[in-house]
């Protein structure tokens, strides 16, 4: 791991409001997405990194969906090498992962980063006029999440 191969710590922010969909409606709110699943995993803190994998398959199979029903992914990038592993593994199409820059290009505010996932992906959604997608990252310690949307 070198520095040009790992996302670099930054500041950053970002906010996400959550309701349902009754309360949108009686405030007037088109929401930019619904919620279908979520899922959160642990694997031995020696292969760190690799947790989105088994979050992001049981997110999948709680929604009942495969991963060739996704339109887009947005993946926190620990680690170049963290990336492709777990694009490897979950044999997810390249070319719907974070379509605009991971990470390693753009940062990683630690506290922030979940969010940023998140709504970085509803925007390229309601851009490209997709119908589901997968927000995933890796925690410290082993851990990772998943949280599968539908437009």
């Amino acid at each position: 791991m070198t520095a040009g191969n790992a996302s670099g710590l930054n500041d950053g922010a970002a906010a996400l409001v959550l309701m349902s969909a009754d309360e949108a409606s009686k405030r007037g709110l088109a929401p930019l997405a619904r919620i279908v699943s979520w899922a959160t995993a642990g694997v031995d803190p020696a292969v760190m990194g690799s947790g989105p994998i088994p979050a992001s398959r049981k997110a999948l199979e709680k929604a009942g969906w495969r991963v060739k029903d996704l339109d887009l992914v947005e993946a926190n990038e620990a680690f170049a090498a963290q990336a492709i592993a777990v694009n490897k593994d979950m044999g997810w199409d390249p070319s719907i992962v974070n379509v605009n820059g991971g990470a390693i290009a753009i940062g990683h505010p630690i506290g922030a980063s979940g969010a940023r996932v998140l709504t970085t992906l509803l925007f390229e959604m309601q851009k490209r006029g997709a119908k589901k997608g997968l927000a995933t990252l890796c925690i410290g310690g082993g851990m990772g999440v998943a949280l599968t949307v539908e437009r």
